[in-house]
């Protein structure tokens, strides 16, 4: 397992989440503490790989080896054998197995959950009051999406049409066994969570497996991943992923628990389908992917007549390096073969295909495919990508509350695609006319929308927003690009990208056309159909107008300036509320109750109520009282605190600030208006019941 430098992972098979725990089962009491020192000390141990099966030397007397099926998973404890005299229940090969990458199983989508679930006599009375109520200034809104990026994706079937009758009684017990884990994880926090832990999280993920609980099993073993890489110092912190993942699971199991009768909370076991008859494909962009694990490649994104999105995904171990050299490296979909420039400005006709639930097109057995002409942006499906306001585009991508009516979640992105056809997620796209430049990004005016635009000569932008690079590594075009882009303010482009979760008003671009019917904008080669990957394509002199007019003024009907509305969220009082959920999960139990004592604290709390943030001021006050309340035995002795009052308490907490963010990106893009409501009501009273 010696790693070169520090970016190298361990080539080691992943593991089924249930081997790992039943290593550490079999383990007795005085090894289980000994077994993350273990772990630790094999990231220098040798590792030689011969004929499928992997040997790791773990001492002079003992060598584990793993022998994964013909899939490379490790699925059976008999597939992993040490040779010291205390095997199978030895701390050698329980280490190991550690070691060990958890194996990939498909996982549930994530549903929105109707309100009635949460607020209902089947939900518990505390966290009935973490549904979050709509600030001063937070929209209600519709809900056509399910919850964040790194845990969405088309998969799961269509509803019943029969009424949900809830949980069974064996369901309940695996989700019970999953709180439980969990709420001990959180406890603990990343520092404490050690192999134990994580072996008993996986146990009860297991457990849900085998009762069908498959959202609820997705978002333990997110969990259990996310942990390892908070904890590993070779890969970068992934918090906000874990925080995620561990609402995600608390929310679920304690639903479950509490025998909602919700299918949305059940999931359901994406597979790969096969679309009926040929598909023709049209190439859209390319979009370089630099990950964790020295990850790099490219995702070509293309699309068919009826706007349904599909990827060709090209992604291994090299880095930035690699990233930028496959761009034009060859694709191989089996017989076919071509690069990733000419499927990206041609197409592809493909019959027998095979597509995951991420919409992305596999080479497996009888799928054949032919070069086909490709389009530009212009005919390629425009009703489906630039026919839509960027305002009307953010309100589907970020939901006004994290729960949400069930009549709107079977329309995925909002396209009329069903949950569960395997779709790939759409880009968006929106015209632009450049103002400014703010650092790296730039700020843009959106174009109108609808009708003849450009009737009255000029049109009056809209709304200010931000263009940000999807990467800013100088392997990449992206930051040269966006830097002619921005000497030239007046420029009028289409732009085709992903709106960032992270920021507010912000657009991540990936491609760059020009807008039809006016002289001021991009001027591109004819080979490139009407647009430029911003990541591989260089923007010269020659693609540019030699006279573009001044930018627009804004128009105090459509936006307040750039100051209102391009400005990154970091001024939102709600980091107050965050700071404490990832301090939480981080430092465990200890470290959440000492950050809250003292006067910090309750002026934290003081700022929020003045800024009408009353549900979030008190959600932190009761947190972090209970972080800190340990009961006494009859001795007077402290016994310990009770996982479940805090558990529900951080639950409370994390829910409350997702959706109070979700409600912020979707109420601040330009064009979507307000609607105030009072914090005091029914749902944020009965917190304290």
């Amino acid at each position: 397992m010696t790693r070169s430098g520090t970016t190298t992972p361990l080539p080691l098979p992943p593991v089924a989440p249930e081997v790992f725990a039943s290593a550490v089962e079999s383990l007795t009491t005085r090894l289980r503490g000994r077994l993350d020192a273990a772990v630790e000390a094999l990231t220098a141990a040798p590792v030689t790989a011969e004929g499928g099966t992997f040997a790791v030397r773990c001492g002079e007397d003992a060598l584990v080896t793993l022998a994964p099926n013909p899939s490379g998973t490790v699925t059976d404890t008999e597939q992993a054998r040490c040779t010291c005299l205390l095997a199978p229940r030895c701390l050698h090969r329980a280490a190991v197995l550690g070691a060990c990458p958890i194996a990939v199983t498909e996982p549930a989508r994530p549903v929105v959950i109707a309100p009635s679930v949460l607020s209902g006599p089947g939900a518990a009375a505390e966290l009935t009051g973490a549904v979050p109520p709509t600030e001063p200034g937070c929209s209600a809104g519709p809900d056509r999406s399910a919850e964040p990026d790194h845990l969405a994706g088309p998969g799961a079937g269509p509803e019943p049409a029969h009424a949900p009758t809830g949980p069974s009684a064996t369901q309940t017990r695996a989700a019970s066994g999953l709180w439980t884990a969990a709420a001990a994880v959180l406890s603990a926090g990343t520092a404490g969570t050690g192999a134990v832990l994580q072996a008993e999280l996986l146990r009860a993920a297991h457990t849900a497996r085998l009762t069908g609980l498959h959202r609820a099993e997705a978002a333990a073993l997110s969990v259990v991943r996310c942990l390892r890489t908070t904890r590993d110092p070779y890969s970068p912190g992934r918090l906000t992923e874990l925080v995620t993942a561990l609402r995600e699971l608390l929310l679920v199991a304690h639903l479950l628990k509490a025998g909602a009768p919700e299918p949305a909370l059940i999931g359901a076991v994406r597979r790969n389908h096969r679309p009926d008859g040929s598909l023709r494909l049209y190439g859209v962009c390319r979009e370089p992917v630099i990950g964790a694990d020295d990850l790099g490649g490219v995702v070509t994104h293309l699309l068919d007549d009826d706007g349904r999105w599909y990827t060709l995904r090209d992604v291994q171990p090299g880095g930035p390096a690699r990233a930028r050299r496959a761009g034009t490296a060859l694709v191989a979909i089996r017989s076919f073969l071509s690069d990733h420039f000419r499927v990206s400005r041609g197409g592809l006709i493909i019959s027998g295909a095979t597509v995951s639930p991420e919409g992305r097109l596999l080479a497996e057995r009888g799928v054949r495919a032919t070069f086909a002409a490709g389009r530009p942006w212009t005919e390629a499906a425009p009703a489906t990508v630039f026919a839509r306001p960027l305002a009307e585009s953010a309100a589907v991508r970020f939901p006004a509350s994290l729960v949400g009516g069930p009549g709107v979640a079977g329309d995925h992105e909002g396209t009329g695609d069903p949950e569960g056809a395997g779709y790939a997620r759409p880009l968006i796209g929106c015209e632009v006319e450049i103002a400014a430049t703010d650092g790296e990004d730039l700020l843009v005016r959106e174009l109108p929308w609808g009708g003849d635009a450009f009737a009255d000569g000029r049109p009056n932008p809209g709304g200010p927003f931000r263009l940000a690079p999807a990467h800013s590594h100088p392997a990449l075009a992206h930051t040269a690009n966006f830097r002619r882009l921005g000497a030239r303010p007046g420029l009028r482009i289409r732009v085709l990208g992903r709106l960032d979760p992270d920021r507010v008003t912000t657009l991540r671009a990936l491609a760059v056309g020009p807008v039809p019917d006016t002289e001021a904008t991009l001027r591109l080669p004819d080979d490139w159909q009407s647009r430029a990957d911003l990541g591989y394509d260089v923007l010269l002199s020659d693609h540019f107008p030699p006279d573009i007019p001044s930018p627009s003024p804004p128009s105090p009907s459509t936006s307040p300036g750039f100051s209102s509305w391009a400005a990154p969220s970091a001024d939102s009082p709600l980091w107050r509320v965050r700071r404490l959920v990832e301090l939480a999960v981080t430092g465990g139990r200890r470290i959440a109750a000492e950050s809250t004592r003292g006067n910090d604290h309750d002026g934290h709390a003081a700022v929020l109520r003045r800024s009408g943030l009353v549900t979030g001021s008190d959600l932190i006050t009761a947190l972090g009282a209970v972080a800190g309340r340990r009961s006494l035995d009859v001795f007077g002795r402290h016994s310990g605190a009770d996982p479940d009052q805090y558990a529900t308490r951080w639950l409370a907490t994390a829910v409350y600030l997702a959706a109070a963010e979700e409600n912020l990106k979707h109420g601040t893009w330009p064009g979507h208006e307000h609607t105030d409501t009072d914090t005091d009501t029914e749902d944020s009273r009965s917190i304290d019941s």
